[in-house]
């Protein structure tokens, strides 16, 4: 049993040597992922409007302007940034974290400079409409918007976009192209609309409005607008970049310093620090030399988790960090735990080796129903929380996981060397 205690403690003890190289960035050069708390950085949060958007689509349009606007910033090279959706009842808002980015009014930009495109059909009115209100449309008293009427193809279908040059005027113009249902959408739209103007609208302002001629197959259109060369390249990349499926407006503005992300994680670090000087002295008056090696597990655990942060990798924050912190207090946990059920077995006057077996094995029970309902908890938290939240839950799941580990490998296989040797007999060492 001790060979094979001493096999563990060898196979975890070059573990640990390979995860603190990584740790220190000796191997690996990759820094650890510091969330906007703790980096620095623009907060943003915007709320989608749905209004023309089916209620069963409500969550697959989010996605879609999720994915959209995180193309939108890493067109800009902004490092890791963090683009979540979040139901708030029958509202939906787009949380985006722009680490690095210090001007909000440059994040906000950032964000609105990607268009919103949407097409409008005429009124089923539209003749009557047009004639009726002649003058009024000529002298400007009347909106030309008043005649069109939303339709469901907007930029959510966009599958492409180019500036081409008119045959006709060699003047450039914006040529779209939608994906598959995009293409069903404006063919079902211009059937219905032979001889009627269709409305192109970006950002709530009427570009042009062409003429249907014919049902239109092929899933592509035209965006003319007497646009200058700049201009029209401006506007296809951008709607190549991803056009909204829906409007967003933005709700809330928020920047975090460096200066005060540096200060916060100085502040975390301290805390752990203390809180792990705290644990060591308490574990060694209390249990001695299982005390010792228990110190010495949580430091191989804190190395081993650490690299795992990297590895994923993780995005420390503030709440994630309070995680990995109260996740050290589990593992130490079952430690003591561990300890305690020995200290009753040595008074059967049972053997070292027994001691240690009939110790872990009766612990073993209210260790795993701890963290396994702290694992449940977790997950729920990772699943139905905001960001922050599911920071904490993130670290706390993982840092338990480890914990199990740390237990079951390392501290049980440091106690088994122990086995019929000259410590085993010193009683105040175990006491």
């Amino acid at each position: 049993m001790k060979s094979k205690a001493y096999l563990t403690l060898l196979f975890v003890l070059v573990l640990v040597v390979i995860a603190a190289l990584f740790d220190l960035s000796i191997i690996g050069n990759r820094p650890f992922k510091l969330g906007l708390d703790l980096q620095g950085g623009s907060h943003l949060v915007y709320q989608a409007d749905l209004s023309q958007i089916e209620k069963k689509d409500w969550a697959s349009t989010m996605e879609g302007l999720r994915d959209v606007i995180e193309r939108r910033i890493n067109l800009f090279g902004v490092g890791e940034p963090i683009v979540q959706t979040e139901r708030v009842g029958d509202s939906w808002r787009l949380i985006v974290e722009l680490p690095g980015i210090k001007n909000v009014s440059e994040a906000i930009k950032m964000i609105g400079q990607t268009p919103y495109l949407e097409f409008r059909e005429p009124k089923p009115n539209y003749d009557e409409l047009v004639e009726k209100n002649k003058d009024k449309l000529e002298s400007g008293e009347m909106e030309i918007d008043e005649l069109f009427q939303p339709t469901s193809l907007t930029g959510r279908y966009l599958k492409k976009a180019q500036v081409t040059l008119d045959p006709n005027t060699y003047e450039p113009r914006v040529s779209l192209q939608f994906n598959e249902e995009g293409a069903r959408i404006f063919e079902e739209l211009t059937e219905r609309n032979i001889g009627k103007p269709l409305a192109i609208y970006i950002d709530d302002v009427l570009i042009s409005a062409p003429v249907v001629k014919e049902k239109i197959s092929h899933g592509r259109a035209q965006i003319t607008g007497r646009f200058t060369p700049e201009e029209a390249k401006k506007l296809a990349r951008n709607l190549s970049a991803g056009a909204l499926p829906v409007p967003i407006k933005l709700i809330s503005q928020e920047t975090v310093g460096p200066t005060l992300g540096a200060i916060s994680l100085e502040k975390s670090l301290r805390a752990g620090l203390i809180g792990f000087l705290a644990i060591v002295i308490f574990m060694i008056l209390f249990y001695r030399l299982p005390g010792l090696l228990a110190s010495i597990s949580l430091v191989i655990y804190i190395i081993l988790v650490l690299a795992l942060f990297k590895i994923i990798p993780v995005t420390l924050t503030l709440a994630g960090i309070a995680g990995f912190i109260l996740s050290i207090g589990m593992a130490i946990d079952a430690n003591v735990l561990i300890f305690s059920r020995m200290r009753e077995e040595r008074k059967e006057q049972k053997s070292f080796e027994r001691v240690i077996e009939d110790g872990f094995s009766r612990a073993w029970p209210s260790i795993r129903d701890s963290n396994v309902t702290t694992l449940i908890v977790a997950l729920i938290l990772f699943g139905l929380g905001t960001s922050f939240v599911k920071g904490f839950a993130l670290t706390l799941g993982l840092g338990i996981l480890v914990s199990i580990f740390s237990a079951i490998f390392v501290t049980k296989n440091f106690l088994r060397c122990f086995i019929n040797t000259r410590l085993e007999k010193w009683q105040i060492l175990w006491k």
